[in-house]
């Protein structure tokens, strides 16, 4: 499909240069109805004196009551579309053509204060990171409050539509969650409150950017079921940004997939992605872990050798002085084991005790009972003094590629810091080392001199992952190593650790909500609810056969049933 197809314009090839024009003036627009109305628009930023075409001419219409999905990787142009509908747009991004209207309103070139009326009243944005998003030093409530107030609400009657705007974004006991702080909420209750602040201006466009990638496939099921039920009874628009295919199958009437600033192909959402005609759909369709076939793990002996054993562990936490119990139990007599050169994976809910079970094998919490062995040695009863030898011989990959690197240090000298940290090598010799873990991770040698900003998400996973090998470990901890990245980069992240294990023999304990993740890596798996331990077993018997109804629950929530069922 042509990327301009139905609106008599030239095609632009991605990485062709386009030259600035007019803006179309309001008068030349026609059609008035749809909400949204965006024709030819092209953005262009300039960062330290490099100019990106970041949109190249996209078209977008969506109806009162319509869901359309905007999806590619990173760096698609698909986050500066939902910005531009808000008038949004950093500084140092200019419109250089085209028109993005919204209730009739022109929003390309807009100053401010136009922005300022639309925002809010007329579209809602729903931010990809509640943790990022709200405040936490202010109490839910006035958050709320605050958009309450930008259509005009009297002052008396602000409390009772704050509360209206928590019921409607599904949040329970409204008024007693007002008062609480962010912090003190889930991770799903925070996404709801993000919706509760985009409902609080009755708006008639909501702009999701990413609302559910974070999130648990139970809650993140729960949220979009949310959305769906406003489309149905206020009929409004809902515009979702995604990285997720199956969200977009499942979720939106419409999908246009974004390329390099330029719609490659767009149509109903099922059509488009279940028979893709791009040869870029087809890759992103192709590396969706949830909806393809599973990738069976190379195979590996049945008798190799236990290297971590949790025995019986539990712990508990204790709650502030006032709470209805004086402790929370996190972890509940969980025993399990992972073995070297294989996989494991835990797999839960929020709240589940799996990122626990991690800290506590990695010595940065105790267990309240039980004990944890690696290699026959209680890592639970060592001082961090003894137990640092150990600590050699397995290493933590962290979930966010964004944060886990220090953005002061050059990517080899973070990749040499265990080398340096344990005194191992000569400066000649750890320079040679970095450059060989560079190769071994497919970056290139000059990401030895760059800092982390330099490197995308997929590359600093990478480099992290570098890090965590330069000291030879017999295994990774792997926290939800994936989840912060495209499809295409999640595939190439574990396309890498799947080659790694086999040349290697790396053990990995992979923590993960995404199921369909674990279908391609995990040799085990071990389900997880409210601290206990459910289910385990090969990842072919749990996945295909589950025994317990929450596993089968967790796998009937995974987005994409839709396309799997059309492609079937």
């Amino acid at each position: 499909m042509s990327p301009d197809a139905g609106n008599g314009a030239t095609p632009i090839e991605p990485g062709a240069p386009i030259e600035p024009t007019a803006l179309i003036e309001p008068a030349a627009l026609i059609e008035p109805a749809a909400l949204i109305d965006i024709r030819g628009l092209a953005v262009d930023y300039r960062r330290d004196g490099h100019l990106t075409h970041a949109l190249r001419g996209i078209d977008l219409r969506v109806e009162r009551g319509e869901r359309v999905a905007i999806v590619g990787e990173s760096g698609s142009g698909k986050s500066t579309a939902a910005l531009a509908l808000l008038g949004l747009l950093p500084h140092t991004g200019r419109v250089v053509a085209g028109s993005a209207k919204v209730a009739g309103v022109e929003l390309a070139g807009a100053p401010e204060r136009v922005a300022r009326r639309i925002r809010g009243r007329v579209v809602g944005l729903v931010p990809q990171d509640p943790t990022v998003s709200l405040n936490p030093t202010q109490r839910i409530g006035h958050q709320v409050a605050e958009a309450v107030r930008l259509r005009g609400v009297p002052k008396p009657a602000v409390d009772a539509a704050v509360v209206e705007a928590l019921t409607q974004a599904g949040i329970d006991d409204p008024v007693a969650r007002a008062q609480q702080y962010p912090h003190e909420l889930s991770g799903g209750l925070r996404q709801r409150v993000l919706i509760a602040v985009a409902l609080a201006g009755d708006p008639d466009v909501i702009v999701a950017d990413e609302p559910t990638s974070a999130l648990d496939v139970t809650v993140q099921r729960r949220i979009l079921d949310h959305l769906d039920a406003l489309v149905r009874e206020r009929g409004i628009a809902l515009v979702i940004i995604t990285h997720d295919l199956g969200v977009a199958a499942d979720r939106a009437d419409r999908v246009l997939v974004l390329q390099d600033g330029l719609v490659v192909e767009q149509g109903a959402a099922v059509e488009v992605l279940a028979r893709p005609a791009h040869a870029y759909t087809k890759r992103l369709v192709a590396a969706a872990p949830g909806l393809i076939s599973p990738r069976p793990p190379h195979p590996q002996p049945e008798a190799a050798p236990v290297l971590v054993r949790w025995e019986g562990v539990g712990k508990d936490f204790p709650l502030p002085r006032g709470s209805a119990s004086t402790s929370l139990r996190a972890l509940d007599d969980v025993s399990l084991e992972a073995r070297a050169g294989r996989t494991l994976a835990i797999v839960g809910e929020s709240g589940s005790g799996k990122t626990t079970l991690l800290r506590i094998a990695l010595g940065l919490e105790k267990p309240t009972r039980g004990r944890v062995l690696f290699d026959g040695t209680d890592v639970t009863s060592l001082s961090w003094r003894a137990a640092r030898p150990l600590r050699r011989r397995f290493q933590l990959v962290q979930q966010n590629p964004f944060s886990s690197l220090d953005p002061r240090f050059s990517i080899g000298r973070s990749i040499a810091e265990p080398l340096v940290s344990f005194g191992l090598g000569t400066r000649t010799t750890r320079r040679a080392r970095v450059a060989e873990l560079l190769e071994l991770v497919a970056l290139p040698a000059d990401a030895a001199t760059r800092r982390p900003a330099e490197l995308s998400g997929g590359q600093r996973q990478r480099a992290a992952i570098a890090r965590a090998l330069a000291i030879e470990p017999e295994l990774l901890y792997l926290d939800e190593p994936v989840s912060a990245l495209d499809v295409s980069v999640q595939d190439q992240v574990l396309r890498l650790l799947a080659r790694l294990q086999q040349d290697l023999g790396v053990g990995f304990v992979l923590v993960s909500h995404d199921l369909g993740v674990v279908a391609q890596v995990a040799h085990e798996v071990a389900v997880m609810r409210r601290g206990r331990l459910l289910e385990q077993g090969t990842a072919a018997s749990v996945l295909a056969a589950p025994t317990h109804e929450y596993t089968g629950a967790l796998l009937d929530a995974v987005p994409g049933r839709t396309l799997r069922e059309a492609v079937a």
